[in-house]
């Protein structure tokens, strides 16, 4: 299914000019408009999900395994440093399109981004709780 009104439909499905680096009958992976880094793409399912809840699983063990074929790309190719794979769902967590994708990143050393998070300092019983919960 597509949305009318979603823009990461319409640059998946070819309605609007993209800069694109892969496509097949599932996914259209794009650079980035606003990159982190020199490289910076989009993997975008042509379908519509809304984040990875309403993403069928094997498109999206299919975008996992586009991540790493284009990540070992960029790799070989821009002699990127390492990479970074993210995936936002949801306001909360960052995401601003509502329509699943995934930003794989290469990295180079000093490219002045920073992607990470304060680590936090649990107790052993908050671990236990959590682990019980998540089982």
């Amino acid at each position: 299914m597509k949305k009318d009104d979603c823009i990461f439909c319409k640059l998946a499905n070819g309605q609007i000019p993209t800069n694109t680096v892969y496509e097949d009958e599932d996914f259209r992976a794009i650079l980035d408009m606003g990159p982190a880094t020199k490289g910076h793409t989009l993997i975008i399912p042509k379908e519509h999900a809304d984040n990875l809840y309403e993403l069928p699983d094997d498109t999206a063990g299919k975008a996992m395994k586009l991540a790493k074929k284009l990540g070992e790309r960029m790799v070989e190719r821009l002699e990127a440093d390492g990479l970074n794979i993210v995936q936002n769902n949801g306001e909360t967590a960052g995401q601003t399109v509502m329509h699943f994708h995934i930003h794989v990143i290469p990295r180079y050393k000093d490219d002045g981004q920073k992607i990470g998070w304060k680590p936090g300092s649990p107790s052993q019983e908050e671990l236990e709780s959590l682990c019980n919960k998540l089982k």
